[in-house]
């Protein structure tokens, strides 16, 4: 059984939207594009390094996709553990229409639900999902996310598409590590734990 885990940058309001650039994702006129980079520290950096230092293979959405295809491929990957990592893994790509790509490993997904699912039960290394907003909404939708790995960052946005949208299963998480960087970002990482638990404070 292959877990399957987003790794997400987040605004204290909830907001993933577009995290790497004005041009990223201005979808919705979102404008903010860009707002993890004045807190993206050596301390986030060396996170994000050891958590893509271990095997693993990607699902992306179709827009995550084109803007990882226009960029990782030409990275230095003997500089760049990261491009290297991401370059060597298969890409599992979720979308209704053909793939034209020179980028190696691609595999199309068409119905995230069944697929997905299948793929979880194979053997094989773990599954990141990166980016990938509407995608990860199926997912959610679907039961499919087994941990989360947050990046929190100090600031709100208002608007712009979040990790937990309309339509998510309710469901108990449980903490498995967190740390903060100096610039004020907190690292989280939760693990799927069962069904909502609710109580009282009443006697």
């Amino acid at each position: 059984m292959r877990k399957l885990i987003v790794l997400t940058f987040l605004t204290l309001d909830g907001v993933m939207q577009a995290p790497g650039g004005p041009e990223e994702d201005p979808a919705g006129g979102f404008s903010y594009g860009g707002w993890t980079v004045p807190y993206f520290d050596e301390f986030l950096g060396n996170v994000m390094t050891e958590q893509m230092g271990r095997p693993f293979d990607l699902l992306l959405g179709r827009k995550t996709y084109e803007i990882f295809a226009a960029y990782w491929p030409y990275q230095n990957t003997d500089a760049d553990p990261g491009a290297a990592a991401i370059n060597n893994a298969t890409k599992y790509v979720a979308s209704h229409k053909p793939i034209i790509s020179d980028w190696k490993k691609i595999v199309l997904i068409k119905d995230v639900g069944q697929e997905v699912k299948k793929l979880k039960e194979q053997e094989g290394p773990e599954i990141q999902v990166h980016g990938s907003s509407n995608l990860i909404q199926t997912l959610l939708k679907h039961d499919l996310v087994d941990e989360f790995w947050l990046k929190i960052f100090p600031v709100v946005l208002g608007s712009g598409k979040r990790l937990f949208a309309e339509g998510t299963i309710p469901a108990g998480f449980k903490l498995l590590e967190s740390s903060n960087s100096p610039s004020g970002v907190i690292i989280a990482s939760y693990v799927r734990a069962g069904e909502v638990k609710t109580g009282t404070f009443g006697s």
